[in-house]
């Protein structure tokens, strides 16, 4: 598949996801079409998107941004990818088997 255009193809329905062997690989597609800036407020409006590592004996999920301690406890960031990673865990986590 061509890298230069997978993740478009994506988007357009082409694929459910796109596997990739290093993680700036995947993060930069992923921002640009998860992440929304508001030039004009100087906010995100958007930061959708969950980090996912595979081949681990646990489930491994993770947010798509940094970790923004410049933000904690102010009530300014940014829940969303929080919340789809949690959900995301959640989901592989019902439909892990028990061995």
């Amino acid at each position: 598949l061509p890298a230069d255009t997978v993740f478009s193809k994506m988007r357009g329905g082409m694929y459910d996801l796109v596997v990739v062997m290093y993680h700036d690989q995947g993060h930069i597609p992923t921002k640009l079409i998860g992440f929304q800036y508001d030039d004009t407020t100087g906010t995100w409006g958007q930061m959708a998107g969950v980090n996912v590592t595979l081949g681990l004996p646990i489930i491994r999920v993770s947010v798509d941004h940094g970790t923004a301690f410049g933000k904690a406890g102010e009530g300014r960031a940014n829940p969303q990818s929080m919340i789809e990673a949690i959900k995301l865990a959640a989901k592989l986590a019902a439909g892990r088997k028990r061995s």
